[in-house]
């Protein structure tokens, strides 16, 4: 049997096509069942000359979903085991591939573009040398089908198989592809133009000498797209002039005043995923030393755009559940609890990294705070607040005369969600601006503590955060003045009845701890008391950020908590706790704990063996 002779047995064709339409079914146990067909189909040698029939040539007989479901199979069948599939079976399936790879549905064409790179990637290029030239052949097809089947494909063996492609061993495919990628970025279609950016952008980051030798091109390329309609365009645009910025801001010097311009405009854009791409460049731009000089002229514009960057859109607050006030009873999913294990915090600012005031686990030991996968993604408005942050290091005081105007109409909009990104600011800025708001910090500060009452909980939790900025200042005031009510109105929040308050009070509340150190022997008591009471109200995940401030308060005041009314005091919760665990989760909430080990406190040894 050659490959071109196979033709499927009409009742095997039948019962597969039946079987993957029965795959579809959401009834786990009609899946298992399914599940354990297919493995026992997978010892007949033909089983993947089947998927892939059913793949490419039941266009009128099958639906989209079970012909993209049989060669989604076929992949995975690909990635374990296609070096025992017959040489026949794999040029059967290589030929139909390209064959089919101008389906009339874009969904069959993805598909296709998925299989082709896993064999690539599976088999290696070398094994399939004729690929790489009828991809490129058929992307000078007239048919807008092929042509974008070949390049969606050609884009996924770039990002599968970058390093392949500028190899001696294949004699050097960028030599070609780049070139005649650049020259699709006038192709009349949207999606080609998205393809072939996508295409040239995979190898900026390791100025692959292709690229390089092309800049020119390709720089003429990127600008003429300048007013493109198109978001998928727009956003590969903003990702090629952040990565040329990391690695050639040379070649972009001629221009940077355009790009500026553009970067700015296309931060305030419509689709998000354009507006965060753009965003990026002022990242990557604060990192450069050309940032000053070339930004200073555009400050008093960018800022503002920033700033609006940093309130939380409407989708944010629904998978944030913002309005949701008093859910401390409401137990903890145990999937979304990370292991959290204290570590001693070092003294200094922390960066902003995210919309809810995290801050970044190498800086305080502590990992992100967030409660939802959703938000804790990276954003625009996470984004926005981190480039506040490093732009405001490199002009420092110059920045206030332009932001505080801003910052103080939001503090007193009547919107609770300006109100909110108006306090993540403050926040943003109080490392780089920290000397020219020393000014402002008597009246801003009892501002903040008040703010820590508002029936809002995402202007608490970021309050919390915010204030934890200034700690160092605070610390070196008189205790009467601002240090006393802090501490006071954040163990009230550490006992506020919503849990990202009181994750957000803890967090805050360990950073004062640091900052103060002994600052806090006289109010140990005190303290203990909120805490020790906290054990009563948190769930897990809570739970874990109470240890870790209780073991940071250990390292702050040493061998000031070694008493007997202290430990009379803390000990009986936590033995509780560790009573109440299972054995296999028993390592979590103490491991590492100074309370227990630090050779700070050599008196507090875990009584319990």
């Amino acid at each position: 049997m050659t490959d071109t002779s196979w033709q499927p047995d009409p009742s095997g064709l039948k019962q597969i096509i039946e079987l993957l339409k029965e795959s579809q079914n959401p009834d786990t146990n009609v899946q298992q069942q399914v599940q354990h067909k297919l493995e026992q189909l997978n010892h007949y040698p033909d089983f993947n000359n089947y998927l892939i029939y059913v793949l490419t040539k039941l266009g009128n007989e099958a639906d989209e979903p079970t012909r993209s479901l049989s060669g989604l199979i076929l992949k995975n069948n690909v990635k374990a085991h296609f070096h025992l599939f017959p040489p026949n079976v794999k040029l059967f399936i290589k030929r139909e591939c390209l064959g089919c790879i101008g389906d009339a549905s874009a969904l069959i064409r993805a598909t296709i573009g998925i299989l082709i790179t896993t064999i690539s990637s599976k088999d290696g290029l070398a094994s399939w040398p004729e690929i790489l030239p009828q991809l490129c052949q058929l992307l000078d097809s007239q048919s807008f089908t092929v042509c974008e089947g070949a390049f969606g494909a050609l884009q996924k063996i770039c990002e599968d198989s970058g390093d392949v492609l500028d190899s001696e061993e294949l004699d050097r495919p960028l030599n070609y592809l780049i070139p005649k990628f650049i020259k699709f970025f006038k192709h009349d279609h949207a999606k080609i133009r998205s393809h072939a950016l996508a295409c040239v952008n995979q190898f900026i980051v390791s100025r692959n000498q292709s690229v390089m030798i092309n800049i020119d091109s390709f720089l003429e390329g990127l600008f003429s797209l300048a007013n493109d309609e198109d978001t998928e365009v727009r956003r590969h645009i903003c990702r090629a002039l952040v990565m040329l910025l990391e690695v050639r801001a040379d070649r972009l010097m001629p221009n940077m005043g355009n790009i500026i311009e553009y970067m700015m405009v296309r931060t305030q854009d419509t689709d998000e995923l354009v507006s965060l791409e753009a965003c990026e460049f002022w990242l990557t731009l604060s990192e450069q030393s050309i940032c000053k000089e070339v930004l200073a002229p555009y400050l008093n514009r960018l800022i503002p755009i920033l700033v609006n960057g940093m309130k939380y859109s409407e989708l944010d607050i629904i998978l944030l559940k913002g309005d949701i006030e008093d859910d401390e009873d409401r137990p903890d999913n145990e999937q979304d609890i990370k292991p959290r294990f204290h570590k001693a915090r070092t003294h200094g600012g922390s960066h902003v990294s995210g919309a809810s005031g995290d801050v970044d686990s190498d800086e305080d030991g502590v990992e992100d705070t967030d409660d939802d996968d959703a938000i804790s993604d990276w954003n625009l408005r996470k984004c926005s607040a981190a480039s506040l942050d490093v732009i405001s290091n490199v002009f420092c005081d110059e920045f206030l005369p332009v932001l505080l105007p801003l910052v103080n109409e939001k503090l007193f909009h009547p919107e609770w969600e300006e109100k909110e990104s108006g306090i993540l600011v403050l926040g943003a800025i109080a490392e780089g601006c920290m000397t020219g708001m020393i000014p402002h910090l008597p009246q801003l500060l009892p501002f903040l503590i008040e703010c820590l009452s508002d029936k809002k909980t995402l202007v608490r939790s970021i309050t919390c955060w915010t204030l934890s900025r200034y700690a160092h200042w605070v610390v070196q005031q008189p205790h009467d003045k601002y240090l006393q009510v802090l501490m006071t109105e954040l163990l009230k929040r550490v006992l506020d009845p919503n849990k990202r308050v009181q994750e957000a009070a803890c967090s805050a509340f360990a950073t004062l701890e640091e900052e103060a150190c002994t600052e806090l022997v006289p109010y140990l008591g005190f303290i203990l008391q909120s805490l020790v009471f906290a054990f009563s109200k948190y769930q897990h995940k809570n739970l874990l950020i109470l240890y870790d401030a209780i073991g940071t308060l250990a390292d702050s005041v040493g061998h000031h908590l070694n008493k007997p009314e202290f430990i009379e005091l803390i000990m009986p919760p936590l033995i509780s706790k560790w009573n109440a665990l299972r054995n296999e989760d028993r390592d979590l909430p103490f491991t590492g704990m100074p309370i227990f080990y630090s050779n700070s406190s050599p008196g507090w040894i875990c009584p319990i063996h």
